[in-house]
Formats: C-alpha cells, sequence, structure tokens
C-alpha cells in the first residue's frame, strides 16, 4: 500500500468507528427511553456472541483422533469452573485460555 492508500484506510476505519459509536446517540438521543427492542438486543447478544465463538473455537475438533478433543475440553471446564468461582468474565477467558495454552503445549504435544 502507498502512503496515501495508508492514510485512507486508517481514515475511513476512524470515520466508520465513529459512525458505530455516535449513531444509536444521535438516532436515539439522551432525552428519549431507550426502545424496548435494543434493550433485548442488549441482553441477548452477549450470550449468542460466545454461543458463536464456542462454535467457531469447536467446528474442526475430530473426537476420533488423538488428543480427541481433550485440550478443549479441559480448557472449556477451566473457564467455567472459574467463573463459577470468581465471576470475573476476563480472568475466566484469560485463565481458560491460558490452560488451553499450557496444555497444548507441554502436555498433548
Amino acid at each position: 500500500m502507498t502512503l496515501t492508500e495508508q492514510i485512507l484506510t486508517i481514515a475511513a476505519v476512524v470515520v466508520a468507528t465513529m459512525l458505530t459509536r455516535f449513531l444509536p446517540f444521535v438516532l436515539i438521543g439522551n432525552k428519549r427511553e431507550t426502545p424496548p427492542y435494543i434493550k433485548y438486543l442488549g441482553r441477548v447478544l452477549p450470550c449468542a456472541v460466545f454461543a458463536l465463538l464456542i462454535v467457531y473455537c469447536l467446528r474442526n475438533i475430530n473426537v476420533f483422533e488423538t488428543p480427541h478433543g481433550l485440550p478443549e475440553l479441559f480448557g472449556i471446564a477451566v473457564t467455567i469452573i472459574l467463573h463459577l468461582i470468581k465471576r470475573q468474565m476476563l480472568f475466566s477467558i484469560a485463565g481458560g485460555t491460558i490452560f488451553y495454552m499450557l496444555l497444548v503445549q507441554f502436555v498433548f504435544i
């Protein structure tokens, strides 16, 4: 990419980000009540995103070949246990990911 293309790309990303951040406030405004469908989406979308991420991460697991999906299963179990204990989403995700990476690097070589 040339310098001009890089600047235009960065500018496009900045404008798109600003639009997605500011547009809801412009359309809905701070003075009006938040529409019920927006509240509904705020409740269900985080769970839907995590479900999609889980499906995406586990889509290529073959339980008939070694290691039979065990590192992924243990990583998910650690994530769930950490979340039940601490109730800190970022801590749970990081802990499960680190545990999974350690298993893949040192145990299930």
